[in-house]
């Protein structure tokens, strides 16, 4: 974990139900021998000062991980930003010293390994409020910084507003956007379909394995 800026808890994101995949937890299925989940863990838990689960239903399922389990703390409603929100409130209840907790989603099997570093070395620079990652010209604001001072504000844009969709959230702070480079993979790559789950295993080549 880097010492260059604050601790920075993360968060992976498992809310997605895989229904182009026939049901069940994406991360859960195998590339190359190893969940998705195994994989996500393995990229950010060096980055990461601890790594917690967003998931709803039974935390059982994910047991054999050894990591926190936190389900939306805004009901009905199946949504990244609720993930996030729930992130947040987990930080200010249990790491009350942590100002910024990081997201991942949990199907993303080839994160790179200067997320934390470059986002925060972004955030400082351009002296914003939130950062996102991206890749290709195509911002990905599930993957980012999250101030958890500003958790009273997403759960009024979530239950008040109704606002679902992260870009109209992150649109009203300064946001860095920070871009990695696609060769000789895209680390931002997720695993939608059983089709991608086929590529997956070609670039897990590409990626070491």
């Amino acid at each position: 974990m880097t010492t260059e800026f604050p601790s920075t808890p993360g968060v992976l994101l498992a809310g997605g139900l895989a229904r182009r995949m026939g049901g069940g937890d994406k991360p859960m299925r195998q590339i190359g021998g190893r969940t998705i989940l195994e994989r996500v863990i393995a990229r950010l838990a060096p980055q990461c000062d601890g790594l917690i689960l967003n998931a709803n239903g039974d935390p059982a399922r994910f047991a054999r991980f050894g990591l926190p389990v936190i389900a939306d703390t805004v009901e009905n409603f199946p949504g990244p930003l609720a993930g996030i929100l729930a992130a947040l409130d987990w930080a200010a209840a249990a790491r009350p010293e942590v100002e910024w907790v990081l997201s991942a989603a949990a199907d993303c099997p080839f994160l790179p390994r200067d997320l934390v570093a470059r986002l925060q070395r972004a955030r400082v620079n351009e002296k914003a409020e939130l950062a996102v990652a991206a890749s290709d010209g195509q911002s990905h604001p599930v993957i980012g910084l999250w101030r958890v001072d500003l958790r009273a504000a997403l759960r009024h844009a979530l239950v008040v507003e109704d606002i679902r969709r992260i870009d109209r959230w992150t649109a009203r702070y300064r946001l860095a956007t920070v871009e990695w480079p696609v060769d000789p993979l895209d680390p931002f790559f997720n695993a939608n379909t059983m089709d991608d789950i086929e590529a997956a295993e070609r670039l897990a080549e590409l990626d070491g394995g």
